[in-house]
């Protein structure tokens, strides 16, 4: 195993979204994953219990091993908690009380290993009183707040598909605090719970923004600001063919370079930052791009410092030239696969594989980890 964190072990139990996702960026970076999952009566290439995908396509699951284990079963949780016995991390993503119910909670876990991490991935968190309530993405978004500032003026907010909740505020910060209580643990030599919600993590990730509101900068009228489409220089426009292109092109210097090679007179055009003349603004740009093709745009602005961009499709953006030079993307079995991010100088994370869809004997497993060995 390669990667920054080969030798680390984790133990997770099977779930939809963030908690595989969780799984996945360990396991990217060299961590030995192993999901419990139910026992089945269907072949090896049934459809995952989680969300319905082939085992092929289930990218969370890339580098993980999987174990089936019956936990309504006492010596199915027994095999569970010999497992963790010898992990660095147990998680977990059901609803607050469902692993204490299943012999599985923070008490009996930590009792067999003191050292052990114990990350609990929820929408709401372990405590308040939306705890135990069931929830989506975009209700975690919601209840943060940052759902109401994804909207155009006078439009209703649009979701984020669930990378926001499910994965940005959910599994990476879980990774994040993962790793955090992992590098603690070196010194103390105990381990902790990790209460990771999603409602927390996007909440985080509007830091910013709160530092902007604050100044009195930032309205909370959504699409009136410089980044939620409210300028007209920050926003994406349609081509004539129908594509679309996205601008970016926030600092005067950057401004200037945009509005250059649009191939039109600009002389007249309401200045940039004049908020009254955003909206003939945002029609001159939008008339000016409906004048050519996507691509004609792109090669027009290619290498400049005008902050403009194509908005790519996924397989696109796999065969972007620089994409492509770096690997953003590998094709693995015909599946599209992110590369392991961020990347290391000494130990890179490990080349993405198709996720398999068998099963691992879990005493052999665990003899392997009491041995020392993965």
């Amino acid at each position: 195993m390669s990667g920054p964190l080969a030798g680390i072990r984790v133990v997770a139990l099977a779930g939809m979204g963030p908690v595989p996702f969780t799984g996945m960026l360990l396991a990217d970076m060299g961590a030995h994953v192993v999901r419990v999952t139910r026992p089945a009566n269907r072949s090896a290439r049934a459809l995952s219990q989680t969300d319905g995908l082939h085992e092929e396509h289930d990218l969370a699951n890339r580098g993980v091993d999987t174990v089936a284990v019956d936990l309504k079963d006492p010596d199915g949780v027994e095999t569970v908690l010999r497992l963790v016995g010898a992990a660095d991390v147990f998680i977990e993503g059901y609803r607050p009380g469902v692993t204490e119910r299943l012999g599985l909670g923070p008490d009996v876990v930590t009792s067999r290993n003191a050292a052990v991490v114990y990350a609990r991935l929820t929408g709401y968190g372990q405590s308040g009183p939306l705890a135990k309530v069931a929830g989506h993405d975009i209700n975690y978004v919601a209840q943060s707040g940052a759902l109401h500032a994804m909207a155009r003026q006078g439009e209703a907010p649009r979701p984020p598909i669930n990378l926001l909740g499910d994965y940005a505020g959910g599994g990476t910060m879980a990774a994040y605090g993962i790793v955090c209580a992992l590098l603690e643990a070196r010194t103390s030599g105990r381990g902790q719970v990790l209460d990771a919600a999603m409602l927390d993590g996007v909440a985080v990730l509007t830091a910013k923004l709160q530092g902007l509101r604050a100044a009195g900068v930032y309205s909370d009228d959504p699409g009136t600001n410089f980044l939620d489409s409210g300028a007209p220089f920050y926003d994406t426009y349609r081509c004539a063919d129908g594509r679309h292109i996205a601008v970016g092109a926030l600092e005067p210097d950057f401004y200037r370079e945009f509005t250059s090679r649009l191939g039109v007179d600009v002389s007249d055009w309401p200045e940039q930052n004049d908020r009254s003349g955003w909206p003939k603004l945002r029609e001159l740009i939008a008339s000016a791009f409906a004048s050519r093709t996507q691509a004609e745009w792109a090669e027009i602005y290619a290498g400049t410092d005008a902050c403009v961009t194509p908005v790519l499709s996924f397989d696109e953006a796999a065969d972007d030239p620089h994409n492509a030079q770096r690997q953003v993307f590998q094709r693995v079995g015909g599946v599209l696969h992110p590369s392991p991010a961020p990347r290391f100088s000494r130990t890179p994370g490990r080349t993405p594989a198709t996720p398999s869809s068998e099963h691992v004997d879990v005493r052999r497993l665990i003899e392997l980890w009491n041995a020392g060995s993965t």
